[in-house]
């Protein structure tokens, strides 16, 4: 589906006809993202690595009628993201919006870390998304050059990346560097009419973040500063998932999107 523009105001957030693939959307934000745009009318492909959540995942997608394909995939192997990507494209037909999700957390007091650690952390991170976005825009490429351009690259950030965290150092500078690689994705790429835009949440209530919130230091600490006094849930980025794999879309890009309940503004 060519992204012009013209036509989009009759029906902008309809996704019937397009593919999204949402890495790391077996739970989370993903998972909120993925069923926003199941919902949508999208084909929706979910890369995890926990084969009985991905399950799970497909399950509750399923509702919205939508085509579904999973795939267990470790985002940091290059060569499994590449062969996903062409299984994913022969199972569904296309890609026309990747949200590189996929990510683990790394919390260590800064004099303590190690290279190890680091790495563990920037593999999935930072690697595993530039090797997404690598291979969905070699595929979106190659749809331009035959006369179908548009597609859309999205990255999720973090609050972290731009206000200081302690203990975080690693996920920061992962978080960080996704927003710089967007912009320049941004830049290369928008002659394709291929636009990328990150998306930085704030403090969302996940599987992943279920400790910290219920910590009551954190409660008093934290909550008292979000201007809408509530923690964010993964539904909260069904929306602007839709929005972004949209034509609505169509002439937004290099941004980056922050979704906080007004927390870096306070």
């Amino acid at each position: 589906m060519t992204e012009s523009g013209d036509g989009a105001a009759s029906a902008p957030f309809d996704l019937t006809g397009k593919v999204a693939l949402v890495t790391g959307g077996n739970g989370g934000i993903g998972l909120g993202m993925a069923e926003g745009l199941a919902r949508a009318g999208a084909a929706v492909a979910i890369w995890g690595r926990d084969g009985t959540k991905l399950e799970t995942a497909a399950g509750k997608l399923a509702q919205y009628g939508a085509p579904v394909h999973t795939a267990m995939v470790d985002v940091s192997d290059a060569d499994a993201v590449a062969s996903a990507t062409e299984d994913t494209v022969r199972r569904l037909g296309r890609i026309d919006a990747v949200f590189a999700n996929a990510g683990v957390g790394g919390r260590t007091k800064f004099l303590d870390l190690d290279p190890s650690e680091l790495h563990r952390v920037l593999a999935t991170d930072l690697d595993g998304a530039l090797w997404t976005l690598r291979e969905a825009a070699r595929h979106m490429v190659a749809r331009a050059e035959t006369g179908d351009p548009g597609g859309a690259l999205v990255t999720i950030s973090s609050v972290s990346a731009i206000r200081g965290a302690p203990t975080l150092q690693s996920y920061a500078a992962a978080k960080g560097a996704l927003a710089s690689v967007t912009r320049g994705l941004a830049v290369e790429f928008g002659r394709h009419a291929i636009r990328a835009n990150t998306i930085i949440p704030g403090w969302i209530r996940t599987e992943m973040t279920a400790g910290s919130f219920d910590r009551p230091h954190v409660q008093e600490a934290i909550l008292k500063r979000v201007p809408i006094r509530r923690w964010g849930t993964s539904a909260d980025f069904a929306g602007l998932a839709v929005y972004l794999a949209s034509d609505a879309s169509a002439y937004h890009t290099g941004d980056t999107l922050v979704v906080d309940g007004g927390y870096t503004v306070s």
